[in-house]
């Protein structure tokens, strides 16, 4: 082994960096790789600063109850993006499932948990046609997953007649909180994540996801079947916008038509602010979790600082350029 290796090793396992990688270059690369994460609690400082309500426990529940929803959806869309793919259904997927819980259990009587299971199904469904027209029909992921935007609102609409349908009670406690304190949206986008990190992680299924966003052609001469694998990753999207859907219209202790219009871009933002590449081959459940968490402080201290809902969609929209931007500079840096 020469001695610029050795030099090179012993630098990096101390944490300086090795011989012709300057501090501003180890500075920049440590950003790089934990952008996310040092994104929000600069934020999280930045409000504390601002307002003096940011801190306070309540509104601190407050930001995690409007993350909820947000970051169920955008677990599902993890695995799309991981797999170089884009799911922009997720909204009105979200908000069909709803309504179908609802309708089942209201004007169909049937029992609270058989609408419950239907709602996940139709999910499931909804990302199975969606993965066929990806995988089968050979259609980009954009415009099929467009399509299944436009058929999702509509079969909603024409479920619910476009009125409001309500809400079993049953399942309405998912919108409430336990001992008065802890709202169970928390706990849900919790054991979401969990799930959601545990099949990236520790699954078969996950390990493909990265394989096919990585490299399709290359994954499929390994002996991954990708067509099968991309059914599987629109189903899991498909789940995931179901079971927010669900958490939304507890909440709203309704299921409305129009639910969640808009969700599918919220999802997919907070995915890339939280380091996951567009490009596929990259991405963790736990930095969808920081991205959705950037959305949600971003808005509550905005409007906390009784900012303009104008400007609000401004600093949203300059977070996700910057996000992507960080992306683009993150690749680089690797090659």
């Amino acid at each position: 082994m020469s001695a610029e290796v050795k030099t090179g090793a012993a630098a990096e396992a101390v944490g300086r960096a090795p011989d012709g990688d300057g501090p501003g270059q180890w500075f920049s690369r440590a950003v790089l790789r934990n952008g996310p994460l040092g994104g929000l609690i600069a934020l999280v400082v930045v409000m504390a600063v601002l307002s003096r309500d940011f801190l306070n426990g309540q509104n601190l529940l407050n930001v995690g109850v409007q993350a909820s929803v947000t970051a169920i959806l955008a677990f599902g869309v993890t695995f799309v993006i991981v797999s170089a793919g884009i799911d922009l259904s997720v909204g009105s997927v979200a908000g069909l499932s709803a309504i179908v819980v609802a309708w089942a259990a209201t004007d169909q009587g049937l029992p609270v948990w058989t609408a419950v299971l239907l709602g996940l199904a139709v999910g499931a469904a909804a990302g199975l046609v969606s993965g066929a027209l990806v995988a089968y029909g050979k259609l980009p992921a954009f415009i099929a997953t467009l399509a299944m935007l436009s058929v999702g609102r509509g079969l909603a609409l024409v479920i619910s007649g476009g009125s409001p349908v309500p809400f079993p009670a049953s399942v309405s406690r998912l919108g409430d909180t336990l001992g008065g304190w802890l709202p169970v949206p928390v706990l849900v986008m919790i054991a979401m994540g969990l799930i959601a990190a545990l099949i990236l992680a520790r699954t078969y299924a996950g390990r493909a996801m990265f394989a096919i966003g990585g490299n399709e052609e290359a994954a499929r001469l390994s002996g991954i079947h990708v067509k099968r694998r991309k059914l599987v990753i629109y189903a899991l999207s498909g789940v995931f916008a179901a079971v927010a859907g669900i958490v939304l219209a507890a909440r709203l202790t309704s299921a409305q038509p129009q639910a969640a219009t808009g969700y599918e871009l919220d999802a997919i933002a907070a995915v890339v602010i939280g380091g996951a590449s567009l490009s596929g081959g990259s991405g963790k459940a736990s930095g969808t979790l920081i991205g959705a968490l950037i959305l949600a402080v971003l808005r509550n201290g905005l409007n906390l600082l009784s900012v303009s809902a104008f400007w609000q969609q401004v600093a949203t929209g300059l977070v996700i350029a910057l996000a992507v931007l960080l992306d683009t500079l993150r690749r680089r840096s690797v090659r």
